[in-house]
């Protein structure tokens, strides 16, 4: 594809409201589509997808399906990528953010197992829709910190960086309210018969929003003087591989912490929080379902009512989006790696003491959420900075991408499946579970120290 010339140079900049807004809408939709996934995968996806007498395999087959966006999010970052780097960040985002809405609505609807002759399609159909969002998703998020950090005034972009990352607690606040909404005013029958349809195919009307603002754009200074002196790279994918293999590793692996603790705090914390606290309480609830119920193979959760634990979720994610905010003026002011050095230890010290706090009752399950949904804060801000400060301009789409979806893969993909997996087998205790985020947290905490400050780098004369 040839490149596009972008507005010459001198042409009117981005206002600082259209930038806010473009680049929060589209992670706020990435978001909302995730958690709205997430909670289905745990609520319904696996008795209407995944239909099995065990209700354990049930879940581990809908987490599954789950993660198979995962691995789809490394390809979309190298194909979004590359046309980031080639032809501009505008039509990028703005083909991303379609592919990623138009899986999401058809999610909406497909037919579930329990349709007559569609017993084997229904759950290959869903697992197809999941890995297209993850491919849109692949380009989404390196874009849209792109717009934001490429507009950012000199000196603030670890400021303008938080605006994408507060699309994950805005996301999650409005998937998880709607579900709340549905829940209380529907029957169960009702919500598992059609109801779950509803989220998916309101992003619609986000996708609506998004699409409109992204069109109004033009071409952030710096590729811009990218295209004026004629340095676009030809294959952004090779050369980002070529030339900055060491900021990829290292990128991939300070945002692994930062998963794993991510996908802790909601997919798997709705699951142990919400799964019956004894073998009377799940017997109970497995008869109400019409299933067998096997007491050799139960593990204990914390027993709280579905909705009771969705609110007590969206309490702790008020903290997640202050200290998003909070963590940009910190990272410009101390820099963004002793920051997240500092907040990266206590994501360690904070997995060690889970069992602990999960053993509190109320107040010990709101700590733990408080906590980690303001270390998630914390050290999810300064991402949408750092890692494009990594790389040169002319590949700044594609490393960025890269390295920020690589790690979604041996964090965010797996830490579901692997912390239901270490929760069964110490037979309902969380203790590997946090020892699991801990090790995490030693993985990210070593890439920080053999990484180097960006807080003084030349955005915009930095070509490879």
């Amino acid at each position: 594809m040839s490149v596009t010339k972008a507005a010459p140079t001198g042409a009117p900049q981005n206002t600082r409201g259209r930038v806010i807004f473009a680049s929060l809408i589209g992670t706020s939709i990435e978001f909302y589509d995730f958690y709205v996934y997430a909670t289905a995968a745990v609520l319904v996806f696996p008795a209407l997808f995944f239909p099995n007498a065990d209700p354990t395999t049930e879940l581990l087959s809908s987490f599954a399906a789950f993660g198979a966006a995962f691995v789809a999010r490394p390809l979309g970052s190298i194909v979004f990528g590359h046309f980031g780097d080639r032809i501009g960040r505008k039509g990028t985002l703005v083909a991303s953010l379609l592919t990623m809405g138009i899986a999401t609505f058809l999610i909406g609807c497909l037919p579930t197992a329990h349709t007559p002759g569609w017993a084997f399609l229904a759950p290959a159909l869903l697992v197809l829709m999941r890995f297209a969002q993850g491919f849109g998703l692949g380009g989404e998020w390196s874009g849209a910190a792109l717009l934001a950090t490429e507009n950012a005034p000199k000196g603030k972009r670890a400021i303008y960086g938080t605006f994408p990352q507060m699309g994950a607690p805005i996301g999650f606040i409005i998937a998880n309210g709607v579900f709340l909404t549905l829940n209380l005013s529907m029957t169960p029958e009702d919500f598992a018969a059609w109801g779950w349809r509803i989220p998916f195919l309101l992003s619609s009307l986000l996708v609506v929003v998004g699409l409109y603002v992204r069109l109004k754009l033009i071409e952030a200074p710096a590729f811009q003087k990218v295209l004026d002196k004629g340095e676009v790279a030809k294959l952004p994918v090779s050369r980002v591989f070529r030339t900055s293999w060491k900021p990829l590793v290292l990128g991939t692996f300070i945002m692994l912490a930062t998963y794993v603790l991510f996908y802790l705090m909601t997919a798997f914390t709705l699951t142990y929080g919400t799964t019956p606290s004894s073998a009377d309480a799940a017997a109970a609830a497995a008869e109400k379902a019409g299933k067998p119920f096997d007491p050799a193979g139960f593990v204990p959760g914390l027993g709280y009512e579905r909705t009771d634990f969705i609110l007590m979720l969206i309490f702790g994610v008020v903290f997640f989006g202050i200290f998003t905010l909070v963590a940009g003026p910190l990272a410009e002011k101390f820099g963004r790696r002793k920051m997240l050095m500092l907040v990266t230890l206590g994501i360690l010290v904070f997995g060690a003491l889970w069992v602990p706090l999960f053993s509190g009752g109320l107040i010990g399950t709101l700590a733990v959420l408080v906590i980690g949904f303001t270390l998630m804060g914390l050290t999810f801000g300064p991402m949408g900075a750092l890692l494009p400060e990594m790389f040169p301009t002319n590949v700044r789409y594609t490393g960025s991408a890269v390295s920020y979806n690589m790690s979604s893969i041996l964090g965010a993909a797996v830490a579901p499946f692997i912390a239901i997996a270490l929760w069964e087998a110490m037979k309902g205790s969380t203790l590997l579970v946090g020892l699991y985020l801990s090790g995490s947290a030693l993985l990210t905490l070593i890439a920080l120290f053999l990484s180097k400050e960006t807080r003084d780098v030349d955005y915009e004369g930095n070509i490879s």
